[in-house]
């Protein structure tokens, strides 16, 4: 699934490492400077990460090559994805079709390349199978440098790999990041209070968000 923007209110996920055995340091990483666009939220000489691999998952930018393994991740947590990700019933629905599935991959491949967002497939080892998503994007926020959002399908939410991910995401994020304030919605910051931070940003009245 790409990134989304629910309502205005841009659902949100990432991350602290609890000293967790399966999420010691990375075996690898991959990054890649790239061309930034004048719209990018990361410096032109920042290496993005393209491939982090841990012993129990692997994460990868989102692309059209993961369309199929994405899809079933998402459509197999519809109504837990829109409880706790989206908070709306918009997505992911029924009726997402290959050709939407499709294009939310391309969208989301285009941003990473321009560097205005990175959105990641959290993958099994081998890459057969897609444990949930990881997305680093601008904060709408003063006083924020970036928001990490993130989400896990209903079967690893049940096996306890939300909160695995989470604390591994935040560490990543501050040891392999260049932000100094980073919003975690949902998370290290309640919704209430996020989306009254979002709505108090585009001076519209709370009561417009969900």
């Amino acid at each position: 699934m790409g990134w989304k923007q629910q309502g205005g209110v841009i659902a949100a996920l990432a991350i602290l490492i609890a000293g967790h055995p399966a999420f010691a340091d990375p075996v690898s990483a991959q990054t890649v400077a790239g061309p930034a666009s004048s719209n990018s939220f990361v410096a032109a000489d920042f290496k993005v990460p393209t491939l982090v691999e841990t012993p129990g998952f692997k994460i990868v930018p989102l692309g059209p090559e993961l369309v199929d393994i994405d899809f079933a991740a998402y459509m197999s947590s519809i109504e837990h994805l829109q409880q706790t990700f989206t908070r709306s019933t918009s997505w992911p629905h029924k009726d997402v079709s290959s050709a939407d599935a499709m294009k939310d991959m391309q969208t989301e491949q285009a941003r990473f390349e321009k560097r205005t967002s990175f959105a990641y497939a959290v993958l099994t080892p081998d890459g057969s199978r897609e444990r949930g998503c990881v997305y680093v994007y601008p904060s709408e926020v003063e006083g924020y440098d970036a928001v990490v959002t993130m989400w896990v399908t209903k079967a690893e939410y049940d096996a306890g790999f939300d909160a695995e991910l989470y604390a591994w995401a935040r560490a990543w994020v501050a040891r392999d990041w260049p932000f100094a304030k980073v919003a975690y919605p949902g998370r290290s910051i309640d919704w209430p209070t996020w989306d009254a931070k979002v709505a108090a940003s585009k001076g519209v009245p709370n009561s417009a968000f969900p």
